[in-house]
C-alpha cells in the first residue's frame, strides 16, 4: 500500500481542499505544514506526485498548475481495496475491521449497503 510522505500528504491535502486546479505558488501558500519548505521543493514533489499518476497538470504560462487524479474519497478507497487485496483472509480483515466500529460508523455501513443495492437494482 502507498502512503504519502508528510509533504506529499499536506500536497494532496491543499489540492484535495482547493476548489479549482493550483499552480506551485498556491499550493505552497495554502499548504498546511509544521516548517517552511522552498517554492522548488514543492515544484519537485508535486512533479513526483504527478509522475506516480496521483495528480493532473497543465502549462500555465511558465508554471504548472496542477488537481488531482481522484477525489480524496476515491483515493481512500483505492487503498482500502488494496489493504484488502493483499491481505490473507479478506473476510476475515474485513469482519475484524468492521467490529471495531461505533454506532454511528454501523449506521453509515448499513446506509452505504443500501444505497449500493438500490443502485444494482437489489431489493433489501
Amino acid at each position: 500500500m502507498k502512503e504519502f510522505g508528510e509533504l506529499e500528504a499536506a500536497i494532496m491535502d491543499a489540492l484535495w481542499k482547493a476548489d479549482r486546479p493550483l499552480v506551485v505558488r498556491e499550493v505552497r501558500e495554502t499548504m498546511a505544514y509544521d516548517r517552511d519548505v522552498a517554492y522548488t521543493t514543492v515544484m519537485t514533489v508535486a512533479n513526483i506526485l504527478y509522475h506516480k499518476g496521483l495528480l493532473e497538470r497543465e502549462k500555465a504560462g511558465r508554471a504548472w498548475r496542477y488537481w488531482p487524479h481522484e477525489s480524496r474519497e476515491e483515493y481512500s478507497a483505492r487503498m482500502m481495496n488494496e489493504v484488502l487485496s493483499g491481505c490473507g483472509d479478506p473476510g476475515t480483515t474485513m469482519l475484524r475491521f468492521i467490529e471495531n466500529f461505533t454506532d454511528e460508523e454501523m449506521t453509515r455501513l448499513h446506509n452505504a449497503l443500501h444505497e449500493i443495492r438500490v443502485r444494482r437494482g437489489i431489493a433489501s
